[in-house]
C-alpha cells in the first residue's frame, strides 16, 4: 500500500520526530549546501537512518517527497 504525499507531512508509515528548527545541509559528498525547514530536515535525516538500517522501502518514499516538494534540495543532498 502506498502512501499519498502530502506537502507538509512525513510519508512514513511509523511516526518521527519532527524538529523545531531547519538548518542548512551540506551535500554529504562534498558541495553545495541547501537550506531545510524542520519537516524537510526530520525527513531527510530520516532518510539517512533508513538508508543504514536497510529500509529501502521507508527510504524511497523519503526520496520521492523531496522530488516532488524541494526538488533543488533533492538534487543536492538525494541525487
Amino acid at each position: 500500500m502506498r502512501i499519498k504525499l502530502e506537502k507538509n507531512k512525513p510519508p512514513f508509515k511509523g511516526a518521527i520526530q519532527i524538529y523545531s528548527e531547519g538548518a542548512t545541509v551540506q551535500n554529504r559528498f562534498g558541495g553545495d549546501s541547501v537550506k531545510l525547514n524542520a519537516l524537510e530536515l526530520s525527513i531527510y535525516d530520516t532518510i539517512l537512518g533508513c538508508e543504514v538500517g536497510h529500509k529501502s522501502d521507508e527510504m524511497m518514499r523519503g526520496i520521492e517527497w523531496f522530488m516532488k516538494f524541494n526538488p533543488k534540495a533533492y538534487m543536492i543532498l538525494l541525487d
